[in-house]
């Protein structure tokens, strides 16, 4: 399992407005021009993180994205979800798929193990964490 531009590219886009939006909005042609990412590729991700209410809007000259929420209340599990859709490694484990086999697959167990762990891993990182990593970071 790959994860796509999608999801690393939110998530960095995510973090650079933790770090940077002090209760102003970040114009997106500011958040691509650091991140080095384009600039219409993070309109199409925010536009999804807005849908989700991760992020939320602010037209006009100051305009761009703000936090809808504070850095410690959001996780990477949150982002990718948004981005990426279910962060399964396969479809069968998914909770709105119906695998008609799963009673007699040998690896069935293997995969929702890997899902939980996965899911686990992701939830249990904030964007605060990361937030403070990156200035960690770039302090040294």
């Amino acid at each position: 399992m790959k994860i796509s531009t999608r999801g690393r590219y939110g998530l960095r886009a995510m973090i650079d407005l933790a770090l940077h939006e002090d209760g102003k909005a970040i114009p997106l042609r500011v958040i691509a021009e650091r991140e080095n990412i384009s600039e219409q590729y993070l309109e199409q991700l925010f536009a999804n993180l807005r849908k989700s209410g991760l992020v939320k809007s602010v037209r006009g000259a100051h305009g761009g994205y703000l936090l809808n929420k504070n850095p410690k209340d959001i996780t990477a599990g949150d982002i990718f979800r948004v981005l990426e859709g279910p962060v399964s490694p396969v479809n069968c484990v998914q909770e709105d798929y119906e695998c008609k086999q799963s009673e007699e697959c040998a690896t069935h167990e293997l995969w929702n193990i890997l899902s939980n762990q996965i899911e686990e891993v992701l939830d249990s990182h904030t964007l605060e964490d990361l937030k403070n990593k990156a200035e960690k970071i770039k302090s040294n």
